[in-house]
């Protein structure tokens, strides 16, 4: 049986571009080339049916390392929590006060990019801090 070498993650939503952009900013990622045969994003989505403009878009890790992102509209709105999130890894080998500060610093830039804070969990006896947010369409995310 094969391993898995590569995944991609899916995001449901209403508006794909907007959304991706969002993630570009927050995980350093790129939008990819246009498809063949088109100079730009724009000219590809022109070259399709209208009710198919707008109806998806990608991000990339620019080291080609982490899992493509896609983002697809759909008709119905987020209604309930995510069943699966993302973990942004700010503070990774970072403990305490130190942790914090970087998980705050970072939930700043976001919020100003359009992200909303929902907690922040201080540190305890087991777990190190983390931030609880949602992106610009509501789907949660940790910084962690």
């Amino acid at each position: 049986m094969p391993t898995v070498k590569q995944f991609q993650v899916t995001f449901d939503c209403e508006h794909p571009e907007r959304v991706a952009r969002f993630w570009c900013e927050v995980l350093g990622y790129v939008v990819p080339s246009p498809p063949k045969g088109f100079d730009t994003w724009e000219e590809y989505e022109r070259s399709r049916p209208p009710e198919d403009q707008g109806s998806w878009f990608v991000c990339a890790d620019p080291s080609g390392v982490g899992p493509r992102l896609y983002f697809q509209r759909v008709p119905e709105s987020k209604v309930v929590k995510n069943r699966v999130h993302l973990d942004v890894r700010v503070g990774t080998g970072l403990v305490g006060e130190e942790r914090l500060a970087v998980l705050e610093a970072e939930c700043k830039r976001l919020v100003a990019l359009g992200a909303t804070h929902v907690r922040t969990l201080v540190a305890d006896d087991e777990n190190e801090s983390c931030i609880g947010m949602r992106d610009i369409e509501g789907n949660e995310f940790d910084l962690d």
